[in-house]
Order: structure tokens, then C-alpha cells, then sequence
């Protein structure tokens, strides 16, 4: 059975990882799990209360199929958690590694960023982090993936979820119904207001 673990800090992004978690869960029946700093219970940007399942330290590859790093004002400042060790254990395992918004941020800050094409919330946002892959940066909405790596832009949950259910095995029609459901509140022009 697929297994992921979704990485969270206080203030993360409610909305970025949760169609995927969903789904895995709902549909697909993957296991999914949660960890935090200490895993100590955190805080949504929206007020959810989340207790989570272990602490980073206690994130093992060998459990998980994915390491998922939610995005969220966690990764910013500079009491941020360092995931070089943990991301590059994974990486190193052949297990996916995926990170939207600023997850991507703590993604860049672990190296794995430096030589693979990647994309976050813009052009120069991560540059920031010293981090070396500047050139390989990916100027677009949807997710990148690459070499076991997803990444995407916080406006783009969806291709989030569908980029990490392809990466893992999980493409199929239920997934392209799924995605078309999302898409037709658009009918393929930009939203406007109601």
C-alpha cells in the first residue's frame, strides 16, 4: 500500500496539500500520515489545530513512499527546520520528494533543488536561499517533476496532487475524472468574480 508523510509547521498553508491527502486516502487508500517539529501539535494559517502523527525525527524512508513538504510561514524565518538530512535520505531511498509554496523553500535549502528543473511562487523566490539551481528554475503555474522531485507554486494545488499521484503510481481514469471536476468551474477561461 502507498504510504506518504506530509511535513507541517505552524502557520502551514491548509490548502496546499489537502486534495492530495485527501484523495490518496479517500480514493486511493494510501496511507497518509503527519509529522511537525518536535511533533508538537501546529496551527493552519486558517486556525485548523493539526496533532500529528510523529515528529520529524521519527520520519523514517523506509515507512514512507513520499515525503510531502506542505507549505506555510514555518520555512521562512530562520528558526525554520533544517531538512537536508531527512529530504536527501529520501531522495537517496529512490522515494518521491515533493514540496509546494514555501516548502519548496526548505526544498531549496537542502541542495536537492540545484541541479534539477523545479518551480515555486515566482522567479527569484528562492534565491533567497543561496541555493544553486537558479538556472533550472521553471517559470509556470503547473507542477515540475523531475528525478523523483515535485515541485509547484502555492496557486496550484491541484497540479500538486496530480503530479505526486502520477510520480507514485496513481494514474489512472478516476484521476483524470477527479482533475477534470477541479478544471470545469474555469471552462477553460480565468475565473471571474460571482
Amino acid at each position: 500500500m502507498t504510504s506518504i508523510v506530509t511535513l507541517l509547521t505552524d502557520g502551514f498553508a491548509d490548502w496546499e496539500t489537502s486534495l492530495l491527502n485527501g484523495a490518496g486516502r479517500g480514493f486511493y487508500k494510501f496511507d497518509t500520515a503527519y509529522a511537525s517539529p518536535g511533533g508538537r501539535p501546529v496551527t493552519s494559517m486558517g486556525g485548523m489545530k493539526v496533532v500529528p502523527d510523529l515528529s520529524f525525527d521519527a520520519v523514517d524512508p523506509a515507512n514512507f513512499d513520499a515525503l510531502v513538504i506542505c507549505g506555510g510561514s514555518g520555512w521562512e524565518g530562520p528558526e525554520a527546520p533544517d531538512l537536508t538530512d531527512l529530504a536527501r535520505r529520501f531522495h537517496d531511498s529512490g522515494k518521491l520528494v515533493a514540496a509546494i509554496c514555501d516548502g519548496t523553500i526548505a526544498l531549496a535549502r537542502t541542495g536537492l533543488l540545484d541541479d534539477v528543473p523545479h518551480t515555486s511562487n515566482g522567479a527569484g523566490y528562492l534565491d533567497r536561499t543561496g541555493y544553486a539551481g537558479k538556472r533550472l528554475y521553471r517559470d509556470t503555474p503547473q507542477a515540475v517533476t523531475e528525478r523523483g522531485i515535485v515541485t509547484a507554486p502555492g496557486t496550484s494545488p491541484v497540479a500538486f496532487m496530480s503530479a505526486v499521484m502520477r510520480a507514485l503510481g496513481a494514474a489512472d481514469d478516476q484521476l483524470a475524472h477527479y482533475l477534470g471536476l477541479h478544471a470545469a468551474q474555469f471552462d477553460g477561461k480565468a475565473a471571474r468574480a460571482a
